[in-house]
């Protein structure tokens, strides 16, 4: 790529104020001076682990490498002119009572936040995004005035959709902001479930930053909260998912004996609790176990065992089409990498199709395309076109 402010570039930049060579560096990640070497060169691609992995050395945040988020791609969209409303609402939260804001019944706030979940994993992210602002000004007006665990339950809820829709766009900042509002509200909604469902999610924070020991320890505080609370279908599906959260976290951290240890105790938690994806929105069960499983062979290297799983992996239609857009994006990553160019680029397609906007904003999905874009000596119009698309 002509322009010299890739991710490569933006490592090398860092590096230098840190005062290392690229030698330096290289000791202190899991990578060559060679892979380091093309990367920075932008011969390369970096993925989302070894940028992670430079993150941590330089104890810098992954989106000062990636350039998230990627504004000139949020404006063409219409989506960052809605962020602005989104951190004013996350501000809300200990203001009381707004008396210029009328609220629905409590019934029909908690539909309200049920639905926003579903344009989330249905990936209508522009829609959600437009309605979030005013349904936590509705919810926390409403739980002010009338305090009740279920609308403080559906108040953290639509917190957690805060944080999908933020996550998702890149918008980091503001997704960690969300998370404190959820357990905030969760405390109030006396919600363990929530609180562990909270506790999950911020190990997955930890898991872009390449941090595994935080995050493993706040997975196991989420399996703590479970532990204080009745055993119940809901609570297995959640401590299955905060498994499944493990296996990703330890993935990224290469630690393999662990991996294993995470999809054990998950394969035997959906086998019992079946598929459960009104669950919190979590879709935990025998097919998002498949699904982990391959994002941490994945994450752990082993791209052609990966792209095996992938192809055995059966996606029901009814599956939310932001995981089945994940699965696309993590088998074209492994496709790449075994050298099946064609493949890559057809899942990375076929992410697209089920989930434009997600799509577009996934650091492994760009990544993925950069590099078929860098190993062609003569890119194909198609690919020209999905690279310009993503702003590459």
């Amino acid at each position: 790529m002509p322009r010299d402010d890739h991710t490569g570039a933006r490592i090398a930049h860092q590096r230098k104020i840190a005062g290392l060579t690229q030698q330096g560096l290289s000791m202190k990640i899991p990578y060559s001076y060679s892979m380091l070497h093309q990367v920075e060169g932008g011969h390369k691609a970096a993925s989302p682990d070894l940028v992670s992995a430079v993150a941590r050395a330089l104890h810098i945040d992954v989106t000062v490498l990636t350039g998230q988020p990627y504004m000139t791609e949020l404006q063409q969209d219409r989506l960052a002119e809605l962020i602005r409303p989104i951190r004013e609402s996350l501000d809300l939260y200990d203001l009381g009572a707004d008396p210029d804001v009328a609220t629905r019944e409590t019934p029909q706030l908690v539909t309200a936040a049920a639905a926003l979940c579903e344009q989330v994993r249905a990936t209508h992210l522009n829609k959600a995004a437009r309605t979030l602002p005013r349904l936590i000004a509705e919810l926390t007006t409403a739980a002010y005035r009338t305090p009740s665990a279920e609308l403080w339950a559906a108040l953290g809820s639509t917190y957690r959709t805060a944080h999908d829709v933020t996550v998702k766009l890149g918008f980091y900042d503001l997704s960690t902001i969300a998370l404190d509002r959820m357990d905030w509200a969760a405390q109030r909604a006396s919600d363990p479930v929530l609180s562990a469902v909270r506790q999950y999610m911020r190990g997955l924070v930890y898991h872009r930053e390449g941090e595994h020991t935080i995050g493993l320890r706040l997975v196991n505080a989420g399996h703590q909260i479970l532990s204080q609370g009745e055993k119940t279908r809901e609570s297995l599906a959640v401590a299955g998912q905060l498994h499944l959260g493990a296996t990703v976290i330890a993935a990224r951290a290469q630690d393999e004996s662990m991996v294993e240890t995470h999809l054990r105790e998950a394969k035997l938690l959906a086998e019992e609790v079946g598929e459960a994806r009104e669950v919190h929105w979590l879709s935990f069960g025998p097919t998002n176990w498949a699904a982990h499983q391959l994002s941490a062979l994945t994450e752990l290297g082993k791209y052609g065992k990966a792209v095996e799983k992938a192809k055995r992996l059966c996606m029901p239609g009814s599956w939310p089409t932001s995981r089945r857009a994940h699965v696309w994006i993590d088998r074209g990553r492994s496709e790449m990498e075994t050298g099946r160019g064609d493949a890559a680029f057809t899942s990375i397609r076929k992410a697209r199709e089920l989930a434009p906007q997600q799509t577009r904003y996934h650091p492994g999905a760009r990544a993925t395309i950069e590099e078929l874009a860098r190993q062609q000596r003569r890119i194909p119009e198609s690919l020209s076109h999905m690279a310009s698309w993503f702003g590459l």
